[in-house]
């Protein structure tokens, strides 16, 4: 017996073709912003580009698979995406970037106590969160 459209599975997975394209766009300018990011100090890299590989999870692999099997950014990204994790190199620059943001901020806003306060216990727990995760494990020699 075949099941009605609303409680097959496949049909549910498959996105419309109109959503499919608002992925693939939005994949596209979050791409461009983290290879802009990657030029631009302080403009975030990484998380631009995980959630690009997200949208063109849903809506192109060929685009996906260019953004995993890139050389620069492919091996972070896959290390994200099957393991959770985080190099230890890009907790350094995360934890200098944040730093370095929040310097700027305070020097440049010169902001009220609170809000210098709010930000810092903003940028902290982005921090936290960034340390927290596990490093990747190494690839096994063959």
């Amino acid at each position: 017996m075949i099941s009605p459209p609303d409680q097959d599975d496949s049909y549910r997975s498959q996105p419309v073709r109109g959503v499919r394209w608002i992925y693939t766009a939005l994949g596209l300018v979050l791409t461009g912003i983290g290879i802009v990011g990657a030029f631009v100090p302080l403009l975030p890299t990484t998380i631009f580009l995980i959630l690009a590989a997200s949208c063109f999870a849903r809506s192109s692999p060929r685009l996906e698979r260019w953004l995993l099997d890139h050389p620069r950014f492919g091996p972070g990204l896959r290390a994200w995406r099957n393991e959770g994790a985080v190099s230890r190199r890009a907790k350094i620059m995360a934890c200098i970037g944040m730093s370095v943001g929040y310097g700027l901020f305070a020097l440049g806003s010169r902001p009220g106590p609170l809000l210098a306060a709010a930000v810092a216990v903003f940028m902290l727990g982005s921090a936290a969160y960034v340390v927290s995760r596990p490093e990747p494990r190494p690839k096994p020699d063959v």
